[in-house]
């Protein structure tokens, strides 16, 4: 082995490129393998959506915000000079705000690899909601709006499980909508 092939191996040890030292910190009262599992659960949820989605998870961020009249889904390039990705990102909420529209819910199956909650009740009530679309400078929203209660609830509890799934950090109760 050369001088050279041992520094280098040595440099990528010590600065965690090799094999699991490159993964994010370890939350608090986790063990060692429940974090690499939660980590190979988050990758495959990414490469789930991908494929569903038809864009890289790594390079969007998803929002979820809860409103009094149902909800809004927000999506947005990582990189604003990303054309492709916020063109990408726009063709897929302008598809599911068509497919939600019309109770049809595969996309969200596909990426979760579950049917979240509240779906039953979105495919039961579609006729009782919109779903608009909206472009932004990075990507898009869909406004989901309803005046039935029973299904404002179910766009809630489908936007929860979005908000928990994929770790956006947004709030789980309803606010004024600030978009």
């Amino acid at each position: 082995m050369t001088r050279f092939t041992i520094a280098f191996a040595l440099a990528l040890i010590v600065s965690g490129r090799f094999g699991y030292a490159q993964h994010s910190d370890m939350p608090a009262g986790m063990t060692h393998q429940q974090h690499l599992a939660d980590m190979e659960k988050d990758a495959a949820l990414k490469a789930r959506g991908a494929r569903a989605m038809g864009f890289d998870q790594d390079r969007a961020a998803h929002h979820f915000a809860l409103t009094d009249t149902g909800g809004i889904i927000e999506v947005e390039a990582n990189d604003p000079r990303d054309l492709v990705m916020r063109d990408s990102i726009r063709a897929h909420l302008s598809a599911i705000a068509r497919e939600f529209a019309a109770g049809n819910f595969d996309k969200p199956f596909a990426t979760h690899a579950d049917v979240p909650p509240g779906v039953p009740e979105l495919r039961r009530l579609r006729t009782a909601i919109t779903y608009t679309v909206e472009t932004t400078d990075k990507g898009g929203r869909v406004r989901i709006v309803s005046a039935n209660d029973d299904a404002i609830r179910a766009v809630h509890a489908f936007l929860r499980y979005q908000i928990v799934e994929h770790r956006t950090g947004d709030p789980l109760d309803p606010h004024p909508p600030t978009v």
